[in-house]
């Protein structure tokens, strides 16, 4: 039994992009699916695919890599805020990472959004993560 879920997935998108695999296969659930789909629309990540099992489903992730260097997009994944110290911040209080360069992601009421959309609908929530 996994005690924590989301640094599972990002453990795993981690290790593979630094093992240089091309497609990185994580169990599904409702959040992992729209932090993939904030990790697409931002860019980080080539494509990915959910694929529904009988019983849970799977996520299908093609990493993204730098034509030339051969480096992964993604340099660094962290997760914030854990689930034995949550951290939640304000509207007004939202972190920006890397200087606006990299993404916070942000489980909000409204759900979950990156940083600078929950800055603009002024909501605040819970920081699951950075990207950059």
């Amino acid at each position: 039994m996994l005690t924590d879920p989301i640094s599972d997935y990002l453990t795993r998108i981690r290790n593979a992009s630094s093992a240089g695999h091309r497609v990185v296969d994580i169990p599904a659930s409702n959040l992992k699916r729209q932090i993939t789909k904030i990790l697409f629309d931002q860019g980080y990540i080539l494509s990915y695919k959910f694929e529904d099992n009988k019983v849970q489903g799977n996520i299908k992730i093609a990493l993204k890599y730098d034509k030339f260097t051969k480096e992964p997009v993604i340099k660094k994944l962290q997760r914030v805020s854990k689930p034995g110290l949550r951290k939640y911040s304000g509207s007004g209080e939202l972190p920006r990472v890397l200087n606006g360069l990299g993404v916070a992601i942000v489980s909000t009421s409204y759900g979950v959004m990156t940083s600078k959309q929950a800055k603009q609908d002024n909501v605040g929530g819970e920081v699951l993560c950075y990207v950059y």
